[in-house]
């Protein structure tokens, strides 16, 4: 199942997207936000509408997080390309609800960063609320679905902070999009995986899979659950593959996430 959030006749609105002549639409319209189905995505109640083309639609971001909690370092050739050790244990930090973009949104260069970066990864959505997970319990059941997200990131200003908080956190740093699908299966186990790549002016700059996280999804989770509690909807960027490199005025960065979709948006300055 994939669903998409989007603008109907004035009102922001969740619609599942299908297949319809061989091009991905919206045909119907969730009467119920997916976050406030516990995990129990057939269960909420549709109203058919005329098919949308996914392209001719009025995208939003697919989420609205309480809070996006994200995964640095989760590839090791991404460790070491900006000379930094790969770590013992998932490292987190925080991208506020502010940062989000909508996708065909513009992402914004603030004027007080010298370098502006793309980073494309798989983004978990979280449908169940989860907070220090027995250690037999399935993760999969507190997991709604998968989305595409670019962590953008001023890497000037996160050398200089030394923490990451303004860095990953100007607005329009957070795109999101187009879907969140549950069709594909991120790395729970041996073999598995799906391909992420980023685009920048049709140019490939990264080609990672997730079965090379150092850290998987399962493990993540649970980390971040032992010391806070995830609730419907919230977002969790699973980290980036190596490759990053920064974006310029004019720029058009596109993360594509297998089984997905791609995640398009252009690049200005502030």
């Amino acid at each position: 199942m994939k669903y998409c959030r989007f603008q109907f006749n004035g009102q922001a609105q969740y619609g599942l997207v299908e297949s319809v002549g061989g091009r991905e639409a919206i045909v119907r319209i969730l009467l119920t936000a997916p976050e406030d189905a516990d995990g129990d995505m057939e269960s909420l109640r549709t109203r058919r509408i005329e098919s949308i083309p996914l392209e001719e639609a009025t995208l939003l971001p697919p989420v609205r997080p309480s809070k996006i909690v994200c995964v640095g370092r989760n590839y090791r050739e991404h460790a070491a390309e900006l000379g930094n050790e790969v770590p013992k244990e998932p490292l987190i930090f925080f991208k506020p609800t502010s940062s989000l973009l909508r996708p065909g949104g513009m992402v914004r260069r603030p004027k007080i960063s010298q370098r502006v970066d793309y980073e494309g990864e798989l983004g978990a959505v979280i449908g169940k609320t989860c907070y220090q997970p027995a250690s037999d319990a399935d993760i999969r059941q507190y997991i709604l679905g998968y989305t595409c997200v670019n962590d953008v990131t001023a890497r000037d200003l996160q050398n200089k902070d030394g923490q990451w908080t303004r860095a990953k956190g100007f607005d329009t740093f957070c795109p999101v999009g187009p879907v969140v699908s549950d069709e594909i299966d991120p790395c729970f186990g041996v073999g598995a995986g799906v391909g992420v790549k980023t685009s920048v002016n049709g140019e490939v700059r990264q080609h990672g899979s997730t079965r090379d996280f150092i850290f998987a999804l399962d493990v993540v989770i649970r980390h971040i659950a032992q010391a806070m509690t995830l609730f419907p909807g919230d977002l969790i960027p699973t980290g980036t593959p190596a490759g990053v490199g920064p974006l310029v005025a004019g720029d058009v960065v596109e993360v594509s996430v297998e089984g997905v979709g791609t995640l398009r948006n252009s690049v200005v300055d502030e």
